[in-house]
């Protein structure tokens, strides 16, 4: 979940017809974007090293553009949130370059055989593995974002258009700067990632059709909707993070407490921390006893029910606390009367994110994980593992909300898609038709 990207800025402007300038950048990426489809697993694992190479070689140069874009935040006074975003230290990028060489180690998801059948003697049937194309991505302040995309976009086979927040224009010009020099020294054309920088570009990207396969905004759901209404590319999207925490009669205490106090203060700004609390009656009364203190000492300020607020939460919760994803040390809590409460309250308010129960019942679990429709559920486990690095995928695009796959964090599985292929000898539908022949479906090892 993103926020301040500039078309959530401008959604009330038309959307203009590209420039000559960016449909001859677009309609060259697309072309290399081709080239990069027939490279091999080798050329491409070769690229991601050499783009990670290439970061470690200009990192001075990455970080500096990167304190300059903070400077220049901090004086426009944005939000916390995205001031949180916008920051990559040493750790980051190092995390970031960490990142890529895994995604180079994982297996190819290119020209993999899904399907081999014998249709008929000499009539073969095959579905391939194959990259989308080009992929166009929309996201806020985080500059690791560009490294992230940009590798699996090149794992994949795909070409990559980027779209960061103004308030991050120097980190992802010299981050991709470094990425092109990587590139260059490797089988994969540089142009085949390119950057946009304005207003005006991001929102041409949308009349891309033709040259961009799938738009991936990471932003507001003001942002995402204007995206989907103004674009007859396919979007893919994903937009609050309201992530929900059910503790359950039945629990272990201090584990129970560890992983709320985890799942809302470990970076408060993602979009995998959890935004509400729900403890059933039974066991508030000694959580709260145990938590307040932890919440406290982590800076987090509590909101809550009646009920809570009887149990020492100091602040009130109102009706829109319950539907706000704070991306901050802000946390709503609500006394439940049963797990069926709870299940109807994240119903009501969840984003599809990611949900956790906390218990030692198995049924009571295994119950509350069939139930929640979101793209992540999990058990005696921090919200914060929502993320494609965690989940081993090397990184992610997004993560997706919606119930169609791709679902959760978007890494290469999400960025491809598949062919068929059809090999015969002159074979004719009619002779099918009439009952000359017969189709025998014959499954051959894939």
């Amino acid at each position: 979940m993103m926020h301040g990207s500039p078309p959530a800025q401008a959604l009330n402007q038309a959307v203009p017809d590209p420039s000559p300038e960016l449909l001859a950048r677009a309609s060259s990426l697309r072309r290399h974007a081709i080239d990069l489809a027939q490279c091999t697993d080798q050329q491409r694992q070769e690229a991601l090293r050499a783009m990670a190479d290439a970061l470690e070689q200009q990192r001075e140069a990455i970080l500096s553009a990167n304190q300059q874009d903070r400077q220049a935040a901090e004086q426009e006074q944005l939000a916390p949130a995205l001031l949180s975003r916008l920051k990559l230290d040493g750790a980051k990028l190092d995390g970031a370059i960490a990142g890529i060489r895994q995604l180079a180690q994982l297996p190819d998801p290119l020209a993999q055989r899904q399907v081999h059948r014998a249709l008929d003697e000499g009539l073969v049937l095959e579905r391939i593995s194959v990259p989308l194309g080009v992929v166009g991505v929309i996201f806020e302040a985080r500059p690791d974002a560009v490294m992230q995309i940009a590798a699996l976009a090149i794992r994949s086979g795909n070409g990559a258009i980027l779209k960061g927040g103004r308030e991050a224009n120097r980190s992802c010009s010299a981050i991709l700067e470094a990425l092109q020099q990587g590139l260059a020294r490797s089988a994969v054309h540089p142009d085949v990632l390119t950057l946009l920088t304005s207003r005006e570009e991001s929102l041409a990207l949308l009349k891309l059709d033709g040259l961009v396969d799938l738009i991936i905004p990471r932003g507001s759901n003001a942002l995402v909707q204007f995206i989907q209404d103004n674009t007859r590319i396919p979007v893919l999207g994903h937009a609050d993070g309201i992530c929900h925490l059910y503790v359950d009669s039945q629990v272990d205490l201090a584990q129970a407490v560890a992983v709320a106090v985890d799942s809302k203060a470990q970076y408060p700004a993602a979009c995998n921390a959890i935004e509400t609390l729900l403890l059933h009656k039974e066991i508030a009364p000694a959580f709260l006893a145990a938590a307040l203190p932890a919440f406290a000492q982590a800076g987090v300020e509590l909101r809550g029910d009646g009920a809570a607020m009887a149990l020492g939460v100091s602040q009130p919760a109102s009706d829109d606390d319950w539907a706000t994803e704070y991306l901050d040390l802000v946390l709503s809590i609500r006394v439940v009367e049963s797990m069926d409460e709870a299940l109807d309250h994240i119903a009501s308010y969840s984003s599809r994110h990611t949900e956790v129960i906390c218990t030692t019942n198995t049924e009571t679990a295994e119950r509350f994980l069939a139930r929640v429709d979101s793209a992540g559920v999990y058990q005696n486990c921090s919200s914060r593992f929502a993320d494609g690095f965690r989940y081993g995928f090397g990184a992610e695009v997004g993560i997706s909300t919606q119930t169609l796959p791709p679902r959760g964090p978007v890494g290469l599985e999400g960025l491809v898609t598949y062919r068929y292929r059809l090999r015969g000898d002159g074979h004719i539908a009619a002779d099918y038709a009439s009952g000359a022949r017969q189709f025998t479906h014959q499954n051959l090892p894939l």
